[in-house]
């Protein structure tokens, strides 16, 4: 015995089936729109560095790690001019803002690649108040030809893999920073 199916029945269904497929199509066509227009989409953002988007390594700053490095985050200041003032207080912000990870310190460390030898007091002066700091040697002729890399002392985000991820000068502000790399390690599920 067939059922009968009244027209208002039949209204009402295909009016279900429409509402079900407006439901999972509509939110794709409006994404897809959104993109394509460029309307309604963000335009602040969650961090504070410059973010280095290329995916090249520190090997694209000239930056030779040793093959025995230990993959964790990174808190790499480059000095292609040698370690001045600037470079100092990178150096500093970088082992305050370790230091600052509390319990996630273990996860992240902090680095030094100066183009140039460093001064005998600064590097005694390393040794003694830096004892974690690694020291690697930085290639400037590789460093200029970098277009992220401006001229001066830098601070950057390195993840595990050796990527550089954010940028900062040398008037950034540590908090930030410290919030940026926070952010990072939170979200992230390697190092």
């Amino acid at each position: 015995m067939n059922p009968t199916i009244y027209p208002a029945q039949r209204r009402r269904g295909r009016l279900q089936l429409l509402l079900i497929l407006a439901v999972v199509i509509g939110p794709m066509l409006l994404a897809s729109a959104m993109y394509r227009f460029n309307f309604w989409v963000p335009e602040t953002r969650t961090y504070d560095g410059a973010l280095v988007a290329t995916g090249q390594g520190r090997d694209a700053l000239g930056v030779t790690v040793p093959a025995a490095a230990e993959a964790r985050w990174e808190l790499l200041v480059t000095a292609p001019e040698g370690c001045a003032e600037d470079c100092q207080q990178l150096v500093y912000l970088a082992r305050q803002i370790n230091i600052g990870l509390a319990r996630e310190a273990g996860r992240a460390s902090h680095a030094l690649a100066s183009g140039q030898a460093l001064t005998a007091d600064y590097d005694q002066r390393l040794q003694r108040e830096y004892p974690q700091l690694q020291r690697y040697s930085l290639d400037p002729a590789v460093y200029g030809r970098h277009p992220e890399a401006p001229r001066g002392a830098q601070l950057w985000i390195v993840d595990p893999h050796g990527n550089l991820v954010l940028r900062y000068d040398a008037k950034a502000n540590g908090k930030a920073i410290l919030d940026d790399l926070k952010h990072l390690l939170k979200i992230s599920q390697i190092g």
